[in-house]
């Protein structure tokens, strides 16, 4: 009985701190890209990231792109945002001055390759 209990008591807490850090915000900085871009072209170049920051805002906000999704890559991943995230993404690219080189801020909890966008702000 006191077995049980115990092991009880240890998957409970387990499952606990599973749940905690799920819950908990991340923040990644970096730039944003279409998903047919990301996996095609900029994950085969030798340097993903500098390959993301060259994809211009024109070829990002391109119906076909857009309809592939939105992430951003960073750390030399990519990670790609829920519905919200796309939206805010959009705008921000279309507030943006610059073309290309661009960099945000991408604030969000991440669950598996994708991330439930709260904030994107751009780095200066």
């Amino acid at each position: 009985m006191l077995k049980k209990f115990i092991f009880s008591l240890v998957a409970t807490m387990a499952l606990s701190l599973v749940v905690m850090a799920q819950d908990k915000s991340v923040t990644l900085e970096g730039f944003l890209v279409d998903k047919a871009c990301a996996t095609s072209k900029v994950a085969k170049q030798s340097d993903p990231q500098a390959a993301a920051a060259n994809e211009s805002k024109g070829c990002i906000l391109m119906d076909g792109c857009l309809k592939s999704g939105l992430g951003v890559y960073s750390g030399g991943k990519y990670t790609q945002f829920d519905e919200k995230g796309v939206t805010m993404a959009k705008a921000a690219l279309e507030k943006s001055k610059k073309d290309k080189g661009v960099k945000f801020k991408v604030t969000g909890k991440v669950s598996g390759d994708k991330i439930a966008v709260e904030s994107i702000t751009e780095v200066e």
